[in-house]
């Protein structure tokens, strides 16, 4: 079996090893650094992952001895070059990534945008894969750059994507958060099968996903973002229709990879 075939319950909370606590706080605070958190002090570090300060001490000795993490001016911490091929590692071991970037690189050529392909993780939305179109003004989004779910078009698509429990429970605290407004545009998504966003993380930026059909891996959406002032709403609705063909390319070419 190949690995795109294998399936992937992605929805199912993840049971807990037993005696690891420590080596899951060491993780979830190298995780904690992400392209908009680049730095943190040992005090903001342990706030993050609920240890005392003492505590994270040790752990952020441990990731200097390991040079994984190193420390800049006035007692902040960030992450090291050495995690890098890490990140190289995980795009190639992506299948999904692989197959569906030669349909990701035409979709931009076509709609001459940016296209990105994002997948579920946590309460996350994380861009697995992106090509930029070839104008001079366009929309920047680098891979492992990562999404609240519920926020933008590709956080509320693969909100809406989720099994009715995991939705739910997962709506519950976003609700709390951003209004109940959300949840009518979660609804919407998982009816029209597409969702929109106009300035929500970038200021002049427009936004629509598409789900890619599910073939065993985790959920995923393919994406479009471009200036909202270049697109107008017949190149949206053509947009939008053009990239659902794109995610059915995609799915296709996973499934005969997976067979």
């Amino acid at each position: 079996m190949t690995p795109a075939a294998r399936s992937l319950d992605t929805t199912a909370p993840p049971k807990r090893t037993p005696g690891a606590s420590s080596s899951r706080k060491v993780l979830q605070l190298l995780l904690s650094f992400s392209e908009r958190r680049w730095d943190a002090s040992v005090a903001e570090l342990a706030a993050r992952i609920g240890t005392p300060v003492a505590t994270t001490y040790r752990y952020v000795a441990l990731l200097k001895e390991l040079q994984l993490l190193e420390e800049g001016k006035t007692g902040r911490y960030h992450v090291t070059s050495q995690v890098m091929p890490l990140a190289r590692a995980a795009q190639l071991a992506n299948d999904l990534a692989r197959l569906a970037r030669p349909s990701m690189e035409e979709a931009a050529r076509d709609l001459g945008e940016t296209v990105l392909l994002f997948q579920h993780f946590g309460d996350s939305a994380v861009c697995a894969d992106r090509v930029e179109c070839e104008r001079a003004m366009r929309f920047t989004f680098q891979p492992g750059h990562s999404v609240p779910l519920g926020t933008g078009a590709s956080g509320k698509m693969l909100l809406a994507m989720l099994p009715e429990g995991e939705r739910e429970r997962r709506l519950s605290s976003i609700v709390q958060r951003r209004g109940p407004s959300v949840r009518e545009e979660v609804k919407r998504a998982g009816a029209n099968r597409y969702s929109v966003s106009w300035g929500e993380l970038d200021d002049g930026v427009w936004s629509c996903s598409v789900p890619i059909p599910s073939t065993g891996h985790r959920p995923a959406v393919l994406t479009l973002a471009a200036p909202a002032t270049r697109i107008g709403d017949d190149a949206k609705r053509a947009a939008i229709v053009a990239l659902q063909s794109y995610a059915g390319r995609i799915h296709r070419a996973v499934s005969s990879f997976a067979l």
